[in-house]
């Protein structure tokens, strides 16, 4: 990335902010978030969370 198109970048992003609302920067960065579990370990807590709760619902269904 030549120096050019690095001050291009950071000028798209300052007039990107500058125009955007403080609630709309805000709700997009909440979205942008992923889990720590997710994180670092991909989708396998996703997965034993979802079997859990499969479980934990056969459970009460039963009685």
């Amino acid at each position: 990335m030549s120096f050019k198109d690095w001050i291009t970048y950071l000028l798209e992003r300052l007039v990107w902010f500058m125009e955007t609302p403080r609630e709309e920067r805000k709700k997009e960065r909440n979205s942008r978030k992923e889990s720590w579990a997710t994180r670092w370990f991909g989708l396998i807590p996703l997965s034993m969370k979802m079997a859990y709760d499969k479980q934990k619902s056969r459970i009460r269904s039963r009685s």
